[in-house]
C-alpha cells in the first residue's frame, strides 16, 4: 500500500506542475487578448476623432462586438469594421 501512495503523490505533483504551466499560458493569452482589445478601442476612438468632421456617418460605436472584433482580429478587424460601416453608408 505504501508503494501506491508514493506513486499517487508523484502523479499529483506532476499534475499540479502541468496545471500551473497551463494556467500561466492561459493567463498570458487572456492578458494579450485584453490588451489588443483596449488598443483596438483606442484606435477606433482616434479614427472616430479623425472622421468626425469630414465623414460624420463613419463613426463606429463602442460596444462588446467592436471590442471582441478588435481583440481577436487586431488591426485587420478594426479595418473590417470600418469597411462594413462604409458599405452600409453606400
Amino acid at each position: 500500500m505504501d508503494t501506491y501512495t508514493g506513486i499517487f503523490y508523484i502523479v499529483a505533483i506532476l499534475a499540479i506542475v502541468l496545471f500551473i504551466g497551463v494556467f500561466k499560458n492561459r493567463a498570458e493569452w487572456i492578458i494579450n487578448l485584453i490588451l489588443r482589445g483596449i488598443s483596438g478601442m483606442l484606435m477606433i476612438y482616434f479614427l472616430n476623432f479623425l472622421f468626425e468632421k469630414q465623414y460624420p456617418a463613419m463613426e463606429m460605436g463602442y460596444n462588446l462586438v467592436t471590442f471582441l472584433t478588435s481583440a481577436i482580429l487586431g488591426f485587420p478587424g478594426v479595418a473590417m469594421l470600418y469597411g462594413i460601416n462604409f458599405y452600409m453608408i453606400l
